[in-house]
C-alpha cells in the first residue's frame, strides 16, 4: 500500500505531536512556572509560594513567578486554574478555604474542584490560636465556655467572612460546646485582629503567625490552639482546645494544586521537588519562623484530603447555617 505526499505529511505531523507530548514530562520545566496564590501577598500561602518557589527555581533552573490572584474569598484564583493549560506550568497554592470549603458553601461555583483541579502536595499546616481581648476575664478555654452558656449571645468573634478558617474554627467550637457567639464579620484578618486588639471584639480563633506578637506583648490573651498537639516552641504553656474540647481540631492547611489534566509524570516530579524542598532545615526554619509546620503527602493524599475535608465543612456549614456573603 502507498500512501500519497498528503498522508505522508499527515502521518509525520501525528507522529511529532505524540513525540511532543511523550517527551514533554521529561523535558519539564523548559520554561517559567506560575504558581497562583488565591490571597493578597504577605500572608502564610505567599510565604509558602515564594520560599519554595525560589527552591524549585534552583533546582529546575527555571525562573519561578508568584502570581497573587486575589478576591471572592479565592474562588478568582480557582477559577481560573480550572482554565488554564493543564501542562505543569500554572499550578497553584490551595489552602482549605478555597478547595474545602467554598466548594460546599458557594451553590454556583464555576467551576467544580475535584473534577478541575488535582493534588500535587500537602505544604505545611498553620494552626490557629483561640484570643480573648484584654478585656474579656476568662483565662481558659473552659472560662470562656463557662461564662459563654451563662450569657448567651453576649460574646461577639471576629472573622475574616463566611467560610473563613476563623469563621468555620469558631462554628465548630460554638457546636461542640453548646455555646453561642455572635459572629462580626470583616473584609480580611487583619482588619479582624485589629479590632480585638481595641476590644471592640472579644473573640478570635487567629492563625498564628498574625497572633504571637500581640500574645507576647500582652494585648491579647490567648487561651487554646486549635491543633492536636501544644505549640511549646511559640506559645509554651498555652494548652490546646482539645484539652478541654475532646477531639476539637481546626487547623488551616495548605497544599499545591494543579489542573486535573496535567500528565502524571510531571505531578510526580513537582511532587518530588516539593517534599525536597519541605526536607531542608532551611526551608522548615524559616516557615516555623512564621507559624507555618511543613508537612508533605501523596498526589494522591492530598486529593483525598481535599475530598475528606468538602464533607467534614458541609456538615459544619448545613448544621450552621452558613450562607456566604
Amino acid at each position: 500500500m502507498k500512501l500519497n505526499h498528503r498522508a505522508w505529511a499527515i502521518a509525520a505531523c501525528v507522529f511529532a505531536t505524540a513525540t511532543a507530548v511523550q517527551a514533554q514530562p521529561q523535558d519539564f520545566p523548559n520554561k517559567p512556572i506560575h504558581i497562583v496564590v488565591p490571597l493578597p501577598p504577605g500572608g502564610s500561602n505567599d510565604v509558602l509560594a515564594r520560599v519554595l518557589g525560589q527552591k524549585m527555581a534552583e533546582a529546575f533552573g527555571q525562573p519561578v513567578v508568584v502570581d497573587n490572584k486575589p478576591g471572592a474569598a479565592g474562588n478568582i484564583a480557582t477559577e481560573f486554574m480550572s482554565r488554564v493549560e493543564a501542562d505543569g506550568y500554572t499550578i497553584a497554592v490551595a489552602p482549605n478555604q478555597t478547595v474545602a470549603v467554598n466548594p460546599v458553601l458557594y451553590p454556583k461555583l464555576p467551576f467544580d474542584v475535584q473534577r478541575d483541579l488535582q493534588g500535587i502536595s500537602m505544604m505545611g499546616r498553620v494552626p490557629m490560636v483561640l484570643v480573648v481581648s484584654s478585656k474579656v476575664s476568662a483565662t481558659s478555654v473552659a472560662d470562656l465556655i463557662t461564662q459563654a452558656k451563662a450569657a448567651p449571645d453576649k460574646f461577639t468573634y471576629a472573622s475574616a467572612g463566611a467560610g473563613s478558617p476563623q469563621h468555620m474554627a469558631a462554628e465548630v467550637f460554638k457546636s461542640m460546646t453548646g455555646t453561642r457567639l455572635t459572629q462580626i464579620p470583616y473584609k480580611g484578618s487583619a482588619p479582624a485582629l485589629v479590632d480585638v486588639l481595641g476590644g471592640t471584639v472579644d473573640v478570635m480563633f487567629c492563625p498564628i503567625n498574625s497572633a504571637l506578637p500581640h500574645i507576647r506583648s500582652g494585648k491579647i490573651r490567648a487561651l487554646g490552639t486549635t491543633g492536636t498537639q501544644r505549640l511549646e516552641a511559640l506559645l509554651p504553656g498555652v494548652p490546646t482546645i482539645a484539652e478541654t474540647v475532646p477531639n476539637y481540631e481546626s487547623d488551616i492547611w495548605i497544599g499545591m494544586v494543579a489542573p486535573a489534566k496535567t500528565p502524571q509524570p510531571i505531578i510526580a516530579k513537582l511532587n518530588a521537588e516539593l517534599r525536597r524542598s519541605l526536607a531542608l532545615p532551611d526551608v522548615r526554619a524559616k516557615l516555623a519562623e512564621q507559624g507555618i509546620y511543613a508537612e508533605t503527602s501523596t498526589p494522591a493524599e492530598f486529593s483525598a484530603l481535599i475530598a475528606s475535608d468538602q464533607k467534614r465543612w458541609a456538615a459544619v456549614i448545613k448544621a450552621a447555617n452558613i450562607v456566604p456573603e
